[in-house]
């Protein structure tokens, strides 16, 4: 799995490192050495390089890579926000280290140089960028000079991936021994360009003292639970996933979420069809079976069939009580549920009732709101709109629900009550297009219907959701992503070692 560390936990992390018995200098010098071999890689030989560095520890390291791409043959020239006499700390050794000139900052400093350092704040920036600080950055951005910079971006928190009023925009970024969140959360993950991680020493079973609780998302945080075919296995044994349609005149939605089932793996699908709406869902549909369904009632008595173990609802359905009522009787059973679209606006700034609807239940529920519907449900719950965070926001909102919540974007974050997040970084920008969220919520209940947990089925999903549109490419509707589905699942079942 690939973990991502907050602030508070790689600075635990460096310190129970120093407390194995590995120096802080040593580390610093393995990080230096990490950025120079960076720099090195892309800058042309005896290349003018400019390094922006700070007080801190980020300047450290910037002060050794500077004095080892000297060392290599490289010009450097190296300008400093604050005051050398103040440098402390292993900082302190490394800037002792330098046998170069440290200049006071300048803009002029970065004239002609090649390749730009920016060692000037390091992940744990909490604070907005203001005087000769923001006049380097606005200049490191302007030199047109690739920026590399030390662990992340100056002016970008690595914790909330947020610019704290100018953050620089670096072509690379060096970190160390594991990702930030603020490298994949936006805008963080625009300002990083290519992120680089460098092993420095810190040891690898220190993350069981840290306890990292956000992932990358990444086949190797589910692939354990990913229901891989099996040659005995039937259709009956893979679930059976029911989609909630909307009236006649709004059924599209209905049937992209059930494809998309059918295609996670789901063994059978049916759409809960109103009666008006029958022969339309029954013309477009061939795999998939559509019952009729009219009002909760309607819809409970269908649901009283245990086998019916999944479900989709919202998509298309509608806002107000009927949709209200359609949930009730959606959540009364034993059965998997994914609530989307109009479910979760059906309940805007009533966030209570919807989690007393959801209290209780011994089998997954999963809310896929975008930030829009997430800020209509959760408008009066400032303790969780308020969070610094899209993952604080999730998880917060998870803790609240007792629910799986996949708060979408171009960086979704999926959350569980239990404190664990993931954050999907493989949706590409044409992703962006009408009916896709109701294909994510299909993948969801597909993989729900087969038995997947909540939290793993839901970032299952919104990996595959970006899989499949990156081999669609360009031109994508949201119809070709479940048409996708077969390929990815064939280069997935090698890679987690079932039959392709």
């Amino acid at each position: 799995m690939i973990e991502l560390l907050t602030n508070e936990q790689m600075a635990e992390a460096d310190r129970l490192a120093i407390a194995g018995g590995i120096a802080g200098i040593a580390l610093m010098e393995n990080a230096g050495r990490a950025v120079a071999d960076a720099v090195a890689a892309r800058a042309s030989p005896g290349a003018a390089i400019a390094i922006v560095t700070g007080p801190g520890n980020n300047g450290g390291d910037g002060f050794v890579a500077g004095r080892l791409l000297a060392a290599r043959g490289f010009s450097v020239r190296l300008a400093l926000v604050g005051e050398q006499a103040k440098l402390k700390g292993d900082a302190g050794e490394a800037g002792r280290r330098f046998a170069g000139t440290i200049e006071p900052a300048a803009p002029r400093l970065l004239d002609g140089a090649g390749v730009v350092i920016d060692a000037l704040f390091g992940a744990g920036l909490d604070r907005a960028i203001t005087g000769l600080a923001a006049e380097m950055i606005a200049a490191m951005n302007a030199s047109g000079a690739p920026i590399v910079a030390v662990d992340l971006p100056s002016g970008i928190n690595g914790t909330t991936g947020a610019a704290m009023g100018v953050a620089v925009r670096a072509a690379e970024s060096v970190t160390f021994f594991r990702r930030k969140p603020g490298h994949v959360l936006l805008p963080g993950r625009l300002h990083c360009g290519a992120v680089r991680l460098a092993e420095i020493g810190i040891p690898a079973q220190v993350l069981a003292r840290v306890r990292p609780h956000i992932f990358l998302n990444r086949p190797a945080l589910w692939r354990s639970n990913f229901p891989v075919p099996r040659i005995d296995g039937h259709k009956y044994a893979r679930g059976h996933a029911i989609v909630v349609s909307g009236g006649a005149s709004h059924t599209g939605a209905a049937r992209l979420a059930a494809r998309a089932a059918l295609r996670a793996g789901a063994g059978l699908v049916t759409i809960a069809s109103p009666r008006e709406a029958l022969a339309v869902n029954a013309a477009a549909n061939l795999a998939v079976m559509v019952r009729p369904a009219d009002g909760a009632d309607e819809l409970a008595a269908f649901l009283s069939d245990r086998r019916l173990n999944a479900l989709v609802l919202g998509p298309g359905g509608g806002v107000g009580q009927g949709m209200r009522d359609l949930v009730a009787a959606g959540l009364a059973g034993p059965r998997a549920v994914v609530l989307d679209a109009d479910a979760l606006t059906s309940f805007e700034g009533e966030a209570e009732a919807l989690a007393a609807a959801l209290a209780g239940r011994d089998r997954p529920a999963v809310l896929t709101p975008h930030t829009g519907e997430f800020a209509r449900l959760f408008k009066n719950e400032p303790q969780i709109t308020g969070r610094p965070s899209k993952i604080d926001m999730a998880l917060a909102a998870a803790a609240r629900t007792g629910a799986v919540v996949l708060l979408k974007g171009p960086d979704t974050v999926i959350a569980a009550p239990d404190g664990r997040a993931a954050v999907n970084d493989n949706a590409p920008a044409w992703l962006a297009t009408a009916g896709a969220g109701d294909v994510l919520a299909g993948f969801i209940a597909g993989l729900l219907a087969q038995g997947m947990p909540g939290f793993e089925a839901a970032a299952a999903a919104a990996w595959l959701h970006g899989e499949t549109a990156t081999r669609v490419g360009p031109g994508l509707i949201a119809e070709d992503l479940p048409e996708a589905v077969p390929a990815a699942y064939r280069a997935l079942f090698a890679e987690i070692g079932g039959k392709p």
